[in-house]
């Protein structure tokens, strides 16, 4: 499956009234920050959210959901190229400097120390891909890597192939699968014979709606904003923000799941957002008989996160594993 090349916007250099972003990856273009009159001028609809921070520098209100909408569309057109991206009502609206580091990780993963594997032959699939597709956006154009992007709800994957037809450079290298079991990862999802480099996925963080409900309210009331409503900065609904068992039990089965594929996937991977559910995942990697596990942190500012990432193939091979060829 062959893909065109992308033309990417060159990288400006950070100018000293918008500070930069401690802790993201070297590779990541928005380390930098953000470059709001260069944003402005790619996408003008975003110009009137901008205002003056108390830095002195150019900023936004990133507790209104519509702006930040706004400079999300303005990032992705400006350096990705991508076109007419909207997301419904309430869907999570991903932050992209965040969203980019997990894939930066990821290609050092695959890397293994070597170059890092590009083009279409590196096939990863996205678990939980929502509304707004915004990993297999950014692990094309960073790499050209082909994305199968899987999702419970049939408007999120309606959303992405909006997105998709309104680019339809990418059409070959990226499709879209329902899942019809809420309790199901990857079964129904992955072909018999389907081989894939990689799997991510931001699992759902909650174990019920209230739970999501009341810590929505608690970040509003945190914030000085009252009772969140329906106006919440990155949004969310239904399976995007929680599931049976929360985070912990989702992830429990994506690891139960990935045993029955065994070899033919190079790496697993999953965010996890709450540090306290690592040790028993580690457990249970243990217990499925992963061959390797590895933690890997990330920071975005003051923000703490990680990945966590397992594999049931020996070192030799995954070495081997890129003249194996993929499945499709």
């Amino acid at each position: 499956m062959a893909s065109k090349p992308q033309a990417q916007a060159p990288k400006s250099p950070a100018p000293a009234h918008r500070p930069a972003k401690p802790g993201l990856h070297p590779r990541n273009r928005h380390g930098g920050g953000y470059d709001f009159p260069r944003l402005v001028a790619a996408s003008p609809e975003l110009g009137p959210f901008v205002r003056r921070a108390p830095h002195g520098g150019p900023t936004i209100d990133f507790s209104d959901p519509a702006a930040v909408k706004a400079l999300n569309r303005a990032l992705l057109l400006e350096a990705y190229g991508i076109r007419g991206w909207d997301l419904p009502a309430e869907a999570l609206c991903p932050p992209i400097p965040g969203r980019a580091d997990y894939l930066h990780h990821l290609a050092d993963l695959l890397a293994e120390g070597g170059p890092i594997p590009r083009g279409a032959t590196v096939r990863a699939l996205d678990i939980g891909t929502g509304a707004s597709l915004i990993y297999p956006l950014l692990g094309h154009r960073e790499y050209g890597w082909s994305f199968v992007g899987s999702d419970l709800d049939g408007a999120s994957l309606a959303s992405a192939a909006r997105i998709l037809a309104a680019n339809p450079d990418l059409a070959a290298a990226i499709a879209l699968r329902r899942q019809p079991d809420p309790k199901a990862v990857f079964r129904n999802v992955v072909g018999l014979d389907e081989r894939f480099d990689l799997t991510l996925c931001n699992p759902p963080f909650h174990a019920s709606a209230r739970e999501a409900r009341e810590a929505a309210q608690a970040k509003w009331r945190k914030l000085g904003r009252g009772s969140a409503g329906t106006a919440r900065n990155f949004g969310g609904r239904g399976a995007e923000l929680w599931c049976e068992g929360g985070e912990a039990g989702f992830v429990r089965r994506m690891i139960d799941e990935s045993a029955t594929l065994g070899t033919r996937v190079r790496w697993f991977t999953t965010l996890v957002s709450s540090s306290a559910n690592l040790p028993g995942l580690q457990r249970a990697l243990r217990q499925a008989g992963a061959v390797e596990v590895r933690t890997v942190p990330m920071a975005q500012g003051q923000k703490q996160s990680r990945f966590l990432a397992w594999t049931f193939l020996a070192p030799d091979a995954r070495k081997a594993w890129s003249g194996l060829g993929s499945g499709l």
